[in-house]
């Protein structure tokens, strides 16, 4: 208590958090677009599925640390809703084999963009699957949503067109995993739904080695490892920032991945995004923000095991 009223108080406290839960938040959305760039540099040279191996596999490290922290691995080997681990589990793969196929084909900005249409998948789908209750003012944020979500993939526009559909095929199997996860959280603990998640992402994409295995080069490999550790420190990072801070105050920064993605691929592959897809992307992370204020106002929550999950 002194040292709360040395500091200027309670609001200053609260401010202190929120600062501190906003870095945590912006770092941790910046360290996974430094992990897409680097399965798009790699891309080319070694197949999905032993990238997806190696970012599974050593994403255990950094994630030990989170399993300790939140209860330990006890707490995470407890499994109840055996179903929904593996509905979770095929969801979550689908989506990540294609997105890692669409960054090495598309823009990286380009994906990102289209991946904030998730909320509005989330949304529109909690209602006829979970039976949650969507009111009028949600349905017109996701309504407003899919419209910029059009302009990002600009149907009939040719060749892209297709790529496009690919990323928004990627984000909506991604709604189904975050979908699942609400799901799980009735019954099954957070820490239980991510380390089931990491352990069956590596033991399946391990067992694809034996037939699409390509030796990486030394470079190669280092890049494949540092992915992992670095996408686990990046899941331990906004994990944390969403333990010291208030979702509705941390979660919007989470659309700074679009202009991490835009300053990284312009540096290393000279990749733009065009005015149409910024306009998209400002439509809809305008919906995904309503909506997000829209639940914290009538107090619904995603809870605990939303923010823990890997979001590639």
């Amino acid at each position: 208590m002194t040292a709360v009223r040395a500091a200027g108080g309670p609001a200053e406290a609260a401010r202190d958090r929120a600062g501190y839960g906003i870095a945590l938040m912006v770092a941790g959305v910046g360290v996974f677009i430094v992990v897409d760039a680097l399965i798009k540099w790699l891309g080319d040279r070694v197949p999905t599925f032993e990238v997806i191996f190696f970012r599974s596999l050593f994403a255990f490290i950094p994630l030990s640390f989170l399993f300790w922290r939140l209860g330990g691995f006890r707490k995470a080997l407890t499994m109840r809703n055996k179903s929904g681990h593996v509905l979770r589990s095929l969801f979550g793969l689908i989506a990540l084999f294609l997105f890692f196929h669409c960054y090495v084909v598309m823009p990286l900005a380009d994906v990102i963009a289209i991946s904030f249409a998730a909320p509005l998948f989330v949304t529109a789908l909690s209602a006829p699957l979970l039976g949650e209750k969507v009111g009028p003012r949600r349905w017109g944020a996701v309504l407003v949503g899919l419209a910029g979500v059009l302009l990002m993939v600009r149907p009939g526009a040719g060749v892209f067109d297709v790529t496009a559909l690919l990323a928004l095929l990627a984000t909506f199997f991604y709604s189904c995993t975050m979908l699942t996860v609400r799901w799980l959280s009735r019954t099954d603990n957070s820490v239980s739904i991510v380390f089931w998640f990491s352990l069956s992402m590596t033991l399946v994409s391990g067992a694809t080695l034996p037939f699409l295995w390509v030796t990486p080069s030394w470079p190669d490999l280092l890049a494949l490892i540092a992915l992992g550790l670095l996408g686990g420190c990046a899941q331990v990072l906004v994990t944390e920032a969403f333990r010291h801070t208030e979702l509705s105050v941390v979660a919007p920064f989470e659309y700074t991945s679009m202009f991490w993605a835009a300053g990284l691929g312009w540096l290393v592959w000279g990749e733009l995004p065009d005015g149409l897809m910024w306009l998209g992307c400002a439509i809809v992370v305008a919906s995904g923000l309503y909506i997000l204020v829209r639940e914290t106002n009538l107090g619904l929550r995603r809870g605990a095991a939303r923010r823990l999950q890997p979001r590639r």
